[in-house]
């Protein structure tokens, strides 16, 4: 080891550069949350990869609306989600 270090070059913040997502903290329902992670266990797929494509999907889905996405219609969605049939693979 060195006995000294120049850090006059360096820079706070994380080492790696973001990807383009954002870490964040969000509250789910519990029977929201144990269908993503039920439905992408048996896709074999992360659970948070597909509540970010049920999102996408109501943003794709609403941008032809003229009324923006609001909690209401985004719970909407993820009922819809809910109740939609699980596919199976290699049945």
């Amino acid at each position: 080891m060195r006995k000294e270090y120049d850090f006059s070059g360096g820079r706070r913040g994380a080492v790696i550069p973001s990807s383009g997502k954002t870490r964040i903290t969000i509250m789910l329902d519990n029977d929201v949350l144990e269908y993503f992670r039920e439905r992408a266990d048996s896709h074999g797929t992360g659970y948070q990869t597909m509540i970010n494509a049920a999102l996408r999907s109501a943003i794709d889905r609403s941008k032809g609306d003229e009324e923006p996405l609001t909690v209401a219609k985004l719970r909407e969605i993820l009922r819809q989600e809910l109740h939609a049939p699980i596919a199976r693979t290699g049945d």
